[in-house]
C-alpha cells in the first residue's frame, strides 16, 4: 500500500522501514508554512521502504512509504 503526501512540503518520518504499524497510527507528518498534516496508517501492516530522508522536500502525491500487509 503506497502512502502519498496530501501537498507539498517538509516530511518528517515517525517510523522506519521494517516498524510495525496499526491502524491510525500516525507514521509521520507533512509541514508547508505553519500548516502540519498527520500522515496515518489506513490499516496494520509493516513499513516496507521509506521514499526520502527525514526533512526532504516533497511534493503533493509524491509517494512517502510504502506499507505491506502482516
Amino acid at each position: 500500500m503506497k502512502i502519498c503526501a496530501p501537498f507539498a512540503g517538509i516530511v518528517h518520518y515517525f517510523v522506519a522501514e521494517g516498524d510495525a504499524v496499526t491502524t491510525g497510527e500516525q507514521l509521520g507528518t507533512v509541514e508547508a508554512v505553519k500548516l502540519e498534516a498527520p500522515i496515518l496508517a489506513p490499516g496494520p501492516g509493516v513499513v516496507a521502504s521509506v521514499a526520502f530522508d527525514d526533512f526532504s522536500d516533497v511534493t503533493g502525491g509524491d509517494e512517502l512509504l510504502t506499507l505491506e500487509a502482516k
